[in-house]
């Protein structure tokens, strides 16, 4: 059954919470479509490929991590921005963006998904953030070396991360935040934890943690957010009988 869109919108907002953040992006209803929803298609980035496989899929709203209207962005509807906008109002597509809300949920985020992907136990969190905190901590699965959680992790996400460290370092307890979270890696230190999973590097990554001694696994910003969007999408199909496909536009970054 077609569900209005003020019903979708506010139990995203119930759901999110996005008031409670100062994000660098408007959260929720980004680009408005047609008034009732039954299909419904999420991803990781709105790009263009995504956005003309949702028309593909005669999509009614598309839910991504991912939106638009960043803040220092050059605000003008040219190009790139102009196109894509032009091709989901065409086809009268909704865009709900939601961006620190989606990283944090307890249930349904980035960092919860991604700690149950690969078998952590969630026993606490670290890097403190507007009040709260943004990633997790917990224990593997199984105590392992570097060298099995860099397969593990190769073979759940698909995708081989970067490791720095020692690959034959023993690891029980881990830290991880989604996406470029690179920064947090001090936070990750003062946490004594033995290694901590992100999506990206920066160059001063490295040295912090060839001289900390924890292992430093950069996963991939793309394949640590796949997970957040997709739970959120599979969370309304349930509540709502929405039809529902993810589609992972692949980014190699």
């Amino acid at each position: 059954m077609p569900v209005s869109l003020k019903t979708i919108e506010e139990e995203l907002n119930s759901l999110l919470q996005p008031q409670q953040f100062q994000d660098y992006c408007p959260n929720g209803l980004q680009v408005q479509g047609c008034q009732t929803v039954r299909r419904l298609v999420t991803g990781v980035t709105a790009c263009q490929e995504l956005i003309d496989l949702a028309v593909s899929e005669k999509a009614d709203m598309l839910l991504v991590h991912h939106g638009y209207f960043w803040k220092g962005e050059n605000p003008v509807l040219t190009g790139m921005k102009k196109r894509r906008i032009q091709t989901l109002l065409q086809h009268d597509i909704n865009l709900f963006g939601f961006h620190l809300p989606l990283d944090v949920h307890p249930q349904l985020g980035n960092n919860a998904q991604l700690g149950k992907l690969l078998g952590f136990k969630t026993t606490g969190s670290f890097a403190a953030f507007q009040g709260g905190h943004i990633g997790l901590t917990g224990t593997v699965e199984n105590p392992c070396q570097a060298r099995e959680l860099v397969e593990l992790i190769t073979a759940r996400l698909h995708r081989k991360p970067l490791l720095v460290g020692d690959i034959n370092k023993q690891i029980k307890t881990i830290a991880w935040c989604t996406g470029a979270a690179q920064n947090y890696i001090e936070d990750a230190i003062a946490a004594e934890v033995d290694a901590f999973i992100t999506g990206e590097v920066s160059e001063p990554t490295v040295h912090a943690a060839r001289e900390s001694g924890l292992c430093f696994f950069a996963a991939g910003h793309h394949a640590t957010e796949r997970y957040g969007a997709q739970a959120v999408g599979e969370y309304l199909a349930e509540k709502f009988q929405l039809e529902h496909t993810f589609i992972d536009v692949d980014n190699p970054v």
